[in-house]
């Protein structure tokens, strides 16, 4: 199957990278925009999507549709592709690329498949690609193959296997490192700065945790404003490792330190909306003040 035209659901801020990358590449990409919120119109239009409108029309368009949603819309997007299909009866491969557990991925499978939807199980591991090497879209199932077509140098498309699920379960294992890594760093910080130990914590974390010091000052100034999309982001991760038989605890942690940094001002902020001139501790300043424990 060639592809050579791409269907974003929808033009967030990892949709909208990944489509002008496409798009970059020689494949026409578009986008159902119909009701869509200004924000995703600009976004958008900002990457050079096209909008043909309804969801049916971009089922009728697209080749491939990569879903890119937060993890607990995934089946319900899917559920309306499915009904796009039947409606046009139209062919077309449907990538699931939501951070959802193995078994929630092969449930939206079901939903494509039995609407007459090829279906590929999805994974996203990076930031938005805007630079070579960073992003990766591992994939897997029975048409992974045609996925891959989309390579690039600026999106590596990896085939993890044939398998629905696999391609998930990565990413619920490499989520859990980062993300829960990320949960307990800021629980940390803000415990810290609660108890006016922050300038002693520093200081050992300067003597003896450089480089986990390093990487709290570059990444977490960006979380708040994608912290709501983290909540069911672990919530799929815990579903995960319990199923396997371990405990889901330490990922539920992690989503309810996410959910309560949704509900700050920085939390609501968008990614667009964010001072990129605040540092680490500006932005636990900011947080513990919100959560009202300073």
């Amino acid at each position: 199957m060639k592809i050579e035209t791409v269907g974003i659901y929808s033009p967030g801020e990892m949709g909208q990278a990944i489509g002008e990358v496409l798009r970059n590449n020689g494949l026409r990409v578009v986008a159902a925009l119909e009701g869509r919120s200004e924000r995703t119109r600009e976004l958008a239009a900002a990457a050079g999507i096209e909008d043909v409108g309804s969801l049916q029309d971009l089922v009728r368009a697209a080749d491939l549709v990569l879903s890119i949603l937060v993890p607990s819309n995934a089946a319900a997007a899917a559920r309306e592709v499915a009904a796009a299909l039947r409606a046009s009866k139209a062919e077309l491969l449907y990538a699931d690329c939501n951070a959802i557990s193995p078994q929630s991925t092969i449930a939206v499978g079901a939903i494509i498949e039995e609407a007459g939807g090829m279906f590929v199980d999805g994974s996203i591991i990076g930031p938005p690609p805007r630079k070579p090497g960073a992003t990766r879209l591992y994939v897997s199932g029975a048409h992974a193959e045609a996925v891959a077509q989309l390579n690039c140098e600026m999106l590596e498309v990896p085939v993890v296997g044939t398998e629905l699920g696999q391609a998930s379960g990565l990413k619920m294992c490499y989520a859990g490192l980062t993300k829960g890594t990320m949960a307990l760093a800021t629980e940390v910080l803000l415990a810290a700065r609660m108890m006016n130990l922050e300038g002693h914590l520093r200081k050992e974390f300067e003597t003896s945790q450089q480089v986990m010091l390093g990487w709290m000052e570059r990444q977490m100034p960006g979380m708040p404003p994608k912290a709501h999309r983290f909540v069911g982001e672990m919530e799929e991760i815990a579903a995960t490792y319990e199923r396997l038989g371990m405990t889901p605890h330490i990922q539920q942690g992690a989503a309810e330190m996410y959910r309560a940094v949704a509900t700050t001002r920085l939390g609501k902020e968008s990614p667009e909306q964010r001072d990129g001139s605040r540092g680490l501790d500006d932005v636990i300043g900011m947080l513990a003040a919100d959560l009202g424990k300073e």
